[in-house]
């Protein structure tokens, strides 16, 4: 319930701080005195939309503070929970702050959140029922919301399977969408990748194959150099007479004779020493290499279109071979992805007509438990709308089949009808019902629902409009009932439905220093009989309305107990 409102600077009202307690509590006072505006800043604290025309003239911004104590309502824990709001006790304090400047900051038990969130844990809070809204009964696209609410204990688990499967039904119907979408574009791609991999996995390719085919490119190229080098170095080495090599052995002994002389001597011998049996390691590999030499005219060829390959394929997927190999990895993967997913194609769609067929058999089990649950709230409204003195009325659940086939709720496409009058048809509720008609049709579904709607506090905006009399009395009896369950706050004009109430407060206007004021205050026992005895004179209050003010108090006490 609503334990405490603060409203600063909102509207008229500069300051106003007022305390709530259980039941029904009732917000009367002259047109424009500010009752609304205090459902206003209300709206404002849980979520509603901000503007910048709410704040009081001549002020920089407007602040609502609203502490609320809740039961443990799953819904509302799981909202908390899930934003990492911690709950002080029972308490829950919303904030809501509007500034000139668009600042717009939300609190939650101290913790900013964004104006989604406090919409969604004010929804759970307060249910706001405005005079001309009517919000649920005046679309008809509520109706199936209502219908659900009120059946909740026969459609929930029907309705979780049905969204369950309907999810799956979405996943599939997407991925074949997307697929047949763009199945030309798959296809291409499909080919360039096997055209692709195909002129990779022919030329067989191999980790440094260019730079080794380069090199024996550039041995058979250059022939005759290489077989000229080496003979040359080969006889100036070993063969010319005197030779390197057997000037090198003469220099080596002369040089050993020394050696034993100086150090440095020795280290000349050594080194003679050394360069000799290399010379003699150079003449033998020369050789070698000499007698393996041989000129391959059609190697040659081959290795220069072998490379002639490499290099077009290092020019489309390179720049180097290595890139290339990397390449044809990567397209191989995505190629075998694509194939399976083209292979399992009509798997999914074999899955996705399953599941559609699943879908249709839980829709018509929904809709069959939605029909049930229509019968029984279609009697409950009648017994209702009895008592509010529409007797003669008809109401009655329409269902209609969804021309857009599935949707998240299901098949059904639900409306009210109403028939006010015996003879005329039943047309939707919507384009006929007045505004004492949907009053009443209203409080009646609120009454019947009331238990198990989970919100802490209830408020009726002047809902009561366009009803007097004995029907005035079955509304404020209707609202009555509905306040042993939830707190309600009504603002109202009827002197019925004030009577009835457990609290009363009076909203007044005031012109102080030149500027407008609204204030409020509890009123009781002779005054609470005066404020009412107003409400029915008027202006001038008479001795016989203050008689009717007293009666209509005590009337609603001894119907209280009942």
């Amino acid at each position: 319930m609503l334990a405490s409102l603060v409203i600063k600077d909102f509207a008229i009202i500069e300051h106003l701080e007022v305390n709530f307690e259980r039941g029904m509590t009732v917000l009367t006072g002259e047109t424009g005195a500010g009752k609304s505006i205090i459902i206003d800043a209300l709206g404002l604290l849980v979520g509603g939309r901000g503007s910048a025309d709410f704040i009081r003239t001549g002020v920089k911004k407007t602040d609502v503070q609203g502490l609320f104590v809740v039961q443990k309502n799953p819904h509302l824990m799981a909202l908390l929970t899930d934003n990492d709001i911690d709950l002080d006790g029972e308490n829950i304090l919303l904030e809501r702050e509007l500034s000139h400047n668009g600042r717009n900051v939300c609190r939650v038990n101290n913790k900013i959140v964004t104006t989604t969130i406090l919409r969604r844990i004010g929804e759970q809070l307060v249910d706001i029922h405005g005079q001309n809204e009517h919000q649920e009964l005046m679309n008809a696209e509520h109706h199936l919301n209502i219908l659900d609410q009120y059946g909740q204990k026969t459609v929930a688990t029907k309705f979780a399977s049905y969204q369950e499967t309907y999810r799956q039904y979405r996943h599939l119907n997407k991925q074949l969408t997307d697929k047949n979408a763009n199945e030309q574009a798959y296809a291409q791609r499909l080919d360039m990748l096997k055209f692709q991999i195909e002129e990779i996995s022919a030329a067989n390719l191999k980790a440094n194959e260019d730079e080794q085919l380069e090199q024996e490119r550039d041995r058979l190229s250059n022939f005759q150099r290489i077989n000229q080098a080496l003979q040359k170095a080969l006889t100036v080495l070993s063969e010319d007479d005197p030779n390197a090599l057997d000037l090198t052995g003469i220099a080596m002994t002369e040089l050993e004779n020394i050696a034993t002389l100086s150090p440095d001597y020795q280290s000349i011998s050594e080194n003679v020493n050394s360069a000799y049996y290399t010379l003699q390691d150079v003449i033998s590999n020369t050789q070698d290499q000499l007698d393996i030499l041989e000129y391959d005219d059609a190697r040659l060829n081959e290795i220069e279109q072998r490379l002639e390959i490499l290099g077009n394929l290092k020019r489309k997927y390179g720049p180097d071979l290595a890139d290339v190999l990397a390449y044809f990895d990567k397209i191989s993967a995505e190629y075998d992805e694509m194939t399976q997913l083209t292979d399992e194609s009509d798997q999914i769609e074999a899955e996705f007509e399953a599941v559609k067929q699943q879908l249709a058999d839980k829709a018509t089990e929904l809709t069959k438990a939605r029909q049930k649950v229509a019968r029984q709230l279609e009697q409950k409204v009648h017994e209702q709308l009895k008592s509010l003195y529409m007797d003669k009325a008809v109401f009655q659940v329409d269902f209609k089949t969804q021309t857009s086939g599935f949707t998240q709720s299901g098949q059904d496409q639900v409306a009210f009808y109403l028939q006010t009058n015996p003879g005329e048809s039943l047309k939707p509720l919507v384009k006929i019902a007045s505004g004492g008609e949907l009053s009443r049709i209203m409080l009646a579904i609120k009454t019947i629902i009331a238990q198990g709607e989970g919100v802490t506090s209830i408020i009726f905006d002047e809902v009561d409009t366009g009803v007097s009399g004995r029907v005035a009395q079955a509304i404020a009896d209707k609202i009555s009932v509905i306040a042993r369950r939830s707190q309600v706050l009504c603002i109202t004009h009827l002197p019925q439905v004030a009577a009835m109430s457990d609290h009363q407060y009076l909203i007044e206007k005031r012109v102080h220093d030149g500027r407008t004021t609204t204030s409020v205050s509890p009123v009781a026992g002779s005054a609470r009989v005066l404020v009412i005895a107003k409400m029915i004179a008027g202006k001038e209050v008479t001795q016989l309305a203050e008689e009717h003010a007293a009666e209509l108090l005590a009337q609603a006490e001894e119907t209280k107990k009942k």
